[in-house]
């Protein structure tokens, strides 16, 4: 696929810079502008479950992210913009006329219940906020009245419990501010939905995408599959399973909780309430503030972010929270983001690392494909349209603040932990606790990545368990989504795939038991002259593979010690409540990696005597594979990836024990389920044993070193061979506490 000139490899520096990027992204879009403006289809034939006038309606409004600051960003400076930027935009302007227009055949449509056309009305009230004299203004009463009237149609409609309330409070804004509607008119819904918002936020800036579930909703779940399955159910309640079963409340803080939605809006909503909402906005830039405080986290220093979640199609939106934190002017940010120049760094490096890794992102004529680093529809969600992942451009709002802003002329700062203090190291280890995530990120360590333990999407989701119920994602290694239900098509990397009928059927995690937000701290004790420890933080999660609760698995997450910096633990005590044996089979997954050496053939098995002759960088001859019976390492020109099974040194007291039989693999899952590389090995263990009274525990060591991030970190090469072959032990006390040797 070609580089889209403009894009691909811009350097990302300056507001110019941006300019070229976004003007180059919308240029690809023109040809398939229909004649009025109003609608934009690209060619591709793939749909949604809502209607095409909406998905072409989100064919203009998205791109008006960055329309929209263009415009803004002259009129600040009473400038006029440069004519053939004038000219590209124009069409976006004369759009909202026959949009907003029923009369007319591009017209957008009314909007109606829980209708993807509530989502677009942000982004048109976006472009009346930020620039009236281009979308309101300068037309007559017969048009601003069918803008006002069409925006006006969100009001008293039913609307989903989410992020979308923000779009509804966004679009009653614009039409108190800059369409002369009373604020009264719209109070009464505007406060009914900041209201529900509200009861989405957990603590630290963060909120839910929903209300989050309770253990009170646990308990009704269980109510209602114990009626339906259970052995109290009854004949008469059986029509129960006739109908589709209730959705209820799940547990998400992904990227909408911040920069794809509700910090975004949030900070949008700074900018232009103050006068409305005094009180309420000194709340939002308080929460912009303490969700900062780690949200930089999510990012390496080449500007990478983990995919985590819903919606990556929407790429670089990830960085959107520093581009409206920054539009926002909000002042006073926590270290070490209290300098300007490091928000800046942060959004540039982001949006540098998308141009450098962007070969595969356009279309032949230049518009954007629906996936991640390349085109994937495996991991695409049914309201993905061919234009949805224009919500990209979010992350350009900065645009819309003149080239003579602070802003763009204070010096870019480094990542914070490029400039880390050697005192602070442990803090690269960090517990995020209301997202239950633990971010990983030491400086001398070769991978950036996160735990996580608690999160789960409650209604229909493609591959709903991959984006939110692994227990780890990488910004080096993405992570893989299914294809079919087979092992293969699983493509289970980390994560606990469990079996009980021989491997015809599988089952990973899914809803937690409880909050699943327990973290504990784990002591690690090493030897030499004198005893040292260090204590790490790890999360807990207890969780059921299948509904009816015979099985059920608790989960240690352990991130890396400042001794083995490129091994994480995993400890699953496996418990049978029910009353018979069952035969389980286990397969766990490391990271996900390049199955492929540098000249595109597939990696050769490795021997023993080649491993342990492995350097740090394997040369040609020592890419390849390498399985024993209680592990698999994975060497190609992408890094290191490995799995070891940890037989643990158990408490003679205890009833726990390790799995009958063990043995390390590589897994070749199907083509393109990993987001980020098209051709992916898994290394794996796989467990075999009868489930009987006693626990059955299970103990995974999982080694991963990003070679991308060792260049640059600068980190010297080391021997592959020997740090994976220097691996925790894992101790298992009497009274269940783990602790690492």
């Amino acid at each position: 696929m070609p580089p889209l000139p403009g894009f691909t490899n811009n350097p990302f520096k300056t507001y110019s810079d941006l300019t070229t990027a976004s003007t180059a992204i919308l240029h690809a879009l023109t040809p398939y502008t229909s004649p009025s403006g109003a609608r934009i289809r690209l060619p591709i034939a793939t749909g949604t479950h809502f209607d095409e006038a909406a998905a072409q309606l989100e064919g203009y409004a998205r791109p008006l992210w960055a329309v929209a600051s263009l415009f803004a960003a002259a009129d600040r400076q009473g400038q006029d913009l440069d004519p053939e930027i004038a000219k590209l935009l124009q069409p976006w302007c004369e759009g909202i006329v026959a949009g907003t227009d029923p009369t007319h055949e591009d017209y957008w449509g009314n909007i109606g219940e829980v209708d993807q056309r509530m989502v677009e009305a942000e982004v048109v009230a976006w472009a009346i906020l930020m620039a009236p004299g281009g979308f309101f203004n300068c037309y007559g009463e017969r048009v601003r009245g069918n803008v006002v009237n069409w925006l006006r149609g969100m009001n008293g409609k039913r609307m989903p419990e989410t992020n979308w309330r923000w779009f509804r409070v966004l679009g009653n804004l614009a039409l108190v501010r800059e369409c002369g509607v009373p604020f009264e008119e719209v109070r009464e819904q505007m406060e009914a939905d900041l209201e529900l918002l509200e009861e989405f936020y957990v603590e630290e800036g963060w909120a839910a995408d929903g209300m989050w579930r309770t253990v009170e909703d646990e308990k009704e779940d269980a109510r209602v599959w114990e009626r339906r399955v259970g052995p109290e159910a009854v004949v008469e309640e059986l029509q129960e399973c006739l109908e589709a079963p209730s959705v209820g409340r799940g547990q998400q803080m992904d990227y909408y909780s911040g920069s794809f939605a509700i910090q975004f809006s949030q900070l949008l909503y700074v900018k232009f309430a103050a006068e409305l909402y005094p009180k309420r906005v000194e709340v939002f830039k308080q929460r912009a503030r303490d969700f900062a405080k780690k949200f930089w986290r999510y990012f390496d220093e080449d500007g990478a972010a983990i995919p985590f979640g819903r919606s990556l199609s929407y790429r670089f939106s990830m960085g959107a929270f520093f581009s409206a934190v920054a539009l926002a002017e909000v002042t006073d940010l926590p270290a070490p983001l209290s300098h300007p120049g490091t928000v800046k760094g942060l959004l540039l490096r982001h949006l540098r690392w998308w141009a450098r890794n962007s070969a595969s992102l356009f279309n032949a004529d230049g518009t954007m494909s629906i996936g991640y680093l390349y085109p994937n529809m495996y991991m695409s969600e049914d309201y993905n349209s061919p234009q949805s992942v224009y919500w990209c451009l979010k992350s350009l709002v900065v645009l819309a603040l003149p080239a003579t802003n602070d802003f763009w002329t204070c010096p870019e700062f480094p990542h914070p932990l490029v400039t880390f203090n050697e005192q602070e190291i442990p803090r690269s280890i960090s517990p995020i606790k209301p997202p239950a995530h633990i971010l990983t990120d030491h400086p001398h360590a070769a991978h950036h990545f996160l735990l996580s333990s608690a999160q789960f999407c409650a209604w229909p989701l493609k591959a709903s368990q991959a984006k939110y119920c692994k227990f780890a994602y990488s910004s080096a290694f993405g992570f893989s989504v299914p294809t079919g239900p087979l092992l293969q098509q699983m493509a289970p990397d980390s994560t606990l795939a469990l079996s009980r009928d021989g491997g015809a059927s599988w089952s990973v995690k899914w809803k937690p038991l409880g909050l699943g937000r327990e973290f504990r701290i784990i002591r690690v004790v090493r030897g030499g002259a004198a005893w040292e420890q260090e204590h790490l933080p790890a999360l807990i999660v207890r969780w059921q593979p299948w509904v009816d609760g015979g099985i059920e698995v608790e989960t240690t997450l352990i991130p890396p010690s400042n001794w083995w910096l490129e091994w994480h633990v995993r400890v699953h005590v496996v418990i049978n409540r029910s009353e018979k044996p069952v035969r389980l089979v286990a397969v766990e997954g490391g990271f996900a990696i390049s199955g492929r050496r540098e000249d595109g053939t597939a990696l050769p098995p490795l021997d023993a005597e080649a491993l342990q002759t492995t350097p740090g960088r394997p040369s040609r001859e020592h890419e390849g594979t390498f399985t024993s019976p209680s592990d698999a390492l994975i060497l190609s020109p992408a890094g290191a990836s490995g799995i070891a099974h940890l037989p643990p040194i158990i408490d003679s007291n205890t009833s726990q024990k390790p799995p009958a039989h063990s043995a390390g693999s590589i897994l070749k899952p199907d083509a393109n389920t990993n987001l980020m590389c098209q051709r992916t090995l898994i290394p794996t263990v796989r467990h075999a044993w009868i489930q009987g009274p006693d626990k059955v525990i299970l103990v995974s060591g999982v080694f991963c070193r990003s070679e991308a991030l060792r260049k640059t970190r600068g980190l010297a090469l080391r021997h592959a061979g020997q740090e994976w072959l220097e691996r925790p032990a894992v101790h298992i006390g009497n009274d269940g506490e783990v602790w690492l040797q």
